[in-house]
């Protein structure tokens, strides 16, 4: 029987030829991308485990074992992952079975960032991120030292309004003296009273006077503290070892900061302020007439009153002091590489980017297989089975057809190339029982290479 099917149109020859195109880059392209798979991810697998190193606090074998095997099962699993992907999701044509496979790849992606990513980045900028952990802690510190420092040498400036009252005292005492206060010259009991809070106020101007030198002693100190911190987040070496002696610094200048807030006179100006009214030792009047006595008592009235001014304005002075905003209490905790990472993420998006890219790089290759097996099966859409069979995979066919007949026991088929004309043979005569199934199955229709059948 001749073949009645329609010649294929040049659009589905074209279409047939490009799919052909395309299926023997895909075989070209296979050959390869087990081998690419592989490497990514073993060199995930590497980082992984230098991830996982920085995280275990042991040396010995068991920790080197438990890393090594982390490593390796995040290997496998990428491995596999992507490999049944590459494999499956191209091949699937429904659209519920593309969802599927689509969400189960992006489940598998966010399993691989949990479990490798996050210590790539770890072993990718775990080093550089403990330093900007340092670099901040320094930041932290240091502010914390100025603000502390600002706190005692606002105080110091105490000593300036302390000094201005005491002169005034001394002052007053000096115009009692010459009479020209009370009327009554000498040092009676105004001048005693006014000579008494004078003193008083000189002790004070000379306390803080001495503290003077110990904040300037404990500011240059912590300074100093500070500029051997900044040097170890910049040193060489290990950060693990810079890290332990960073610690021991950040100790020490957290005493220090401690010791200049103790030394602020702020609290000590307050207190003194406030005795300097209440507490006045009121001598006896020694006024020889009644009437110097009560001049005398109406000028202490009068300086009861402007003590009590004077009071108020350096204890308000003082208030002043402490109101400021004590420095922020400022701790260095030791962190572990992966958790620097994590922490300060938005310095280190470029190892993030890279961290992920290495694990997730195959995704992309998966796109390109599902849209390259997309247009192969589009050239191939209308295209019928038979015109697209190989020279190559006839022979194979007839070669196929060749033993099926050699094992039911007829002549076997010969090559197309060698084939001489055979006689038709007459029908084999009707008989009432029906054949057997061996020689239905002797009656295979081999195509010959000009189409008939024989």
């Amino acid at each position: 029987m001749d073949d009645s099917r329609a010649p294929l149109s040049p659009a589905e020859a074209q279409g047939l030829r490009y799919a052909k195109e395309l299926e023997g880059h895909v075989t070209w392209l296979d050959s390869i991308t087990g081998a690419a798979l592989g490497v990514l991810a073993v060199a995930s697998g590497i980082y992984t485990y230098l991830g996982v190193s920085s995280l275990l606090d042991d040396n010995g074998a068991l920790s080197f074992f438990a890393a090594v095997s982390y490593s390796v099962a995040v290997s496998v699993g990428i491995f596999v992952f992507w490999t049944y992907m590459m494999r499956l999701l191209p091949a699937v044509r429904s659209m519920g079975a593309r969802l599927g496979l689509l969400l189960s790849m992006a489940l598998g992606s966010v399993a691989i960032i949990a479990m490798s990513s996050w210590l790539n980045a770890a072993a990718l900028a775990g080093a550089a991120a403990v330093e900007q952990h340092l670099a901040r802690t320094v930041q932290d510190y240091q502010g914390a030292l100025e603000q502390a420092n600002s706190i005692a040498v606002s105080a110091q400036g105490l000593e300036r309004d302390v000094a201005r009252v005491r002169q005034s005292f001394e002052d007053l005492s000096e115009q009692e003296a010459t009479g020209n206060l009370s009327g009554l010259a000498g040092r009676g009991a105004v001048f005693r009273v006014l000579r008494q809070k004078a003193d008083e106020l000189t002790g004070l101007e000379a306390q803080i006077a001495s503290q003077q030198p110990l904040v300037d002693t404990a500011f240059s100190e912590g300074n100093a503290i500070l500029s051997r911190m900044r040097a170890l987040t910049v040193e060489t070496g290990p950060v693990e070892a810079r890290s332990v002696e960073f610690s021991e610094q950040a100790v020490r200048l957290a005493g220090i900061i401690a010791q200049l807030r103790q030394l602020s006179v702020a609290p000590l100006v307050s207190r003194a302020a406030q005795d300097l009214a209440a507490s006045v030792v009121l001598p006896e009047l020694d006024g020889r007439s009644e009437t110097a006595r009560g001049e005398q008592q109406s000028t202490i009235a009068s300086v009861l009153s402007v003590l009590a001014q004077r009071a108020d304005t350096l204890r308000l002075a003082a208030e002043g002091v402490i109101a400021m905003p004590a420095p922020a209490d400022t701790t260095y905790t030791p962190i572990s590489t992966a958790d620097a990472v994590i922490r300060y993420a938005g310095n280190f998006i470029p190892s993030w980017a890279g961290a992920i890219a290495i694990d997730l790089l195959p995704a992309v290759l998966v796109f390109i297989m599902a849209i390259t097996q997309a247009a192969i099966r589009s050239g191939r859409a209308r295209v019928g089975i038979e015109d697209t069979l190989t020279l190559a995979e006839l022979r194979a066919a007839m070669h196929a057809m060749r033993d099926v007949e050699r094992s039911l026991g007829h002549e076997p088929l010969k090559e197309p190339h060698s084939q001489p004309e055979a006689t038709p043979k007459p029908p084999a005569p009707q008989s009432a029982e029906p054949p057997a199934p061996e020689t239905k199955l002797a009656e295979v229709t081999a195509i010959s290479p000009t189409g008939s059948k024989r």
